[in-house]
């Protein structure tokens, strides 16, 4: 197959979860003899053409200059470029700012589009835009040929509000199997002597529920917030909460030391509650960490019973004043890494991706009457 993905900011990863899935599918998808096409933003570091053995397709993206519409402007640049290229299937991640563009794509090419989470529940949004989103989701449920859902609350989400059957294909993650404290103490830190959350400074990932609960708790060992504090919310968050206990650590991107910071943490946080199977959540398990997590269809979908959960700050000071250590649950360790074992390889999330897209575009083909 010729595939072309579209919908991140490009590989190697420098951003977030579709472009994470995208460095590790797409050159599997070479490697099993497909040809693989990944359009990058303009902005992106890494200006090669080719990203072991994948065509990276640079476009202009003013999104650093215009704010939030470069976003549109890029989607519409990576859609144009695809009406020249002869692709069997596009690989759409995401529909924010593309879904808009949908009468753009070329009709005999199969659009396979990857659902995301709910973005229009996200709260950094306004009113307006959420109601944007909405259509947008609308928008690309209609125009796609076939749809992906990467947790089975988005696939349950879809087949109740659309009508419309989607392949559950979640992200990957990859055993986290030789820790070295060492790289801990390199920054600083004593092994389980901190407690860590990783993501993006958003309402909706309950950074500040973290915060408030963890303050009011007892616990003395700090909290690390791993993320960018760059944008309007990670900046108040720094600036009201800094301090001895509060640490923002700023953005990470070294797989190793956040693998490591993570095996080592005393408790690891996970807010988010719109997404679907989030990848840091799956990298968590795959690190062997004591997860405290929102209480949330998503969360609960892969966790099921082996985390804490929290719904607001209370229960987050409860958890932590109970004083638990990591090796008193042996078992919730052990069965998150077999649950990653098992239905979270990268080997297995690319056959099912491979089986899909050849399924999708058979179905397609005949659909069309394309030979």
């Amino acid at each position: 197959m010729n595939i072309g993905i579209i919908g991140t900011r490009g590989i190697p990863n420098q951003y977030g979860g579709f472009e994470q899935f995208t460095e590790f599918v797409a050159p599997a998808l070479v490697r099993s003899g497909h040809q693989v096409s990944v359009y990058c933003s303009s902005t992106h570091p890494y200006k090669n053409n080719n990203y072991e053995g994948v065509t990276l397709i640079h476009q202009y993206d003013p999104e650093d200059r215009v704010g939030t519409a470069g976003q549109f402007i890029y989607d519409l640049n990576c859609i144009i470029d695809c009406r020249k290229r002869n692709f069997d299937i596009i690989l759409q991640l995401g529909y924010t700012s593309s879904s808009v563009w949908s009468f753009l794509f070329p009709g005999q090419t199969a659009l396979v589009t990857n659902m995301d989470g709910l973005e229009w529940k996200r709260t950094k949004y306004s009113k307006k835009v959420q109601r944007f989103l909405l259509k947008a989701e609308k928008w690309a449920v209609k125009s796609s040929d076939s749809l992906i859902a990467d947790s089975l609350g988005i696939q349950n989400y879809l087949l109740e509000k659309y009508n419309r059957p989607s392949t559950y294909i979640a992200y990957g993650a990859t055993l986290f199997t030789s820790p070295n404290a060492e790289k801990v103490t390199n920054m600083g830190y004593k092994p389980y002597s901190y407690c860590l959350a990783i993501a993006r400074m958003e309402p909706e990932n309950n950074m500040e529920t973290i915060i408030r609960g963890y303050l009011r708790s007892s616990m003395q060992k700090p909290l690390l917030m791993i993320g960018s504090t760059a944008n309007k919310f990670g900046s108040f968050l720094k600036s009201t909460y800094a301090g001895k206990r509060i640490q923002f650590l700023g953005p990470l991107y070294d797989i190793e030391a956040l693998n490591n910071m993570r095996h080592f943490s005393h408790y690891y946080f996970h807010g988010h509650s719109v997404g679907g199977t989030n990848p840091s959540l799956l990298e968590a398990m795959a690190s062997q960490s004591l997860i405290i997590a929102h209480d949330n269809i998503f969360n609960r979908s892969v966790l099921e019973q082996d985390a804490y959960y929290f719904s607001d700050e209370k229960d987050i000071a409860r958890i932590l004043d109970e004083e638990k250590e990591k090796s008193d649950h042996p078992d919730m360790i052990e069965r998150n890494n077999y649950k990653i074992s098992t239905s979270f390889t990268w080997d297995h999330i690319v056959h099912l991706l491979t089986n899909f897209l050849k399924d999708a575009l058979r179905t397609f083909r005949a659909k069309k009457g394309i030979a």
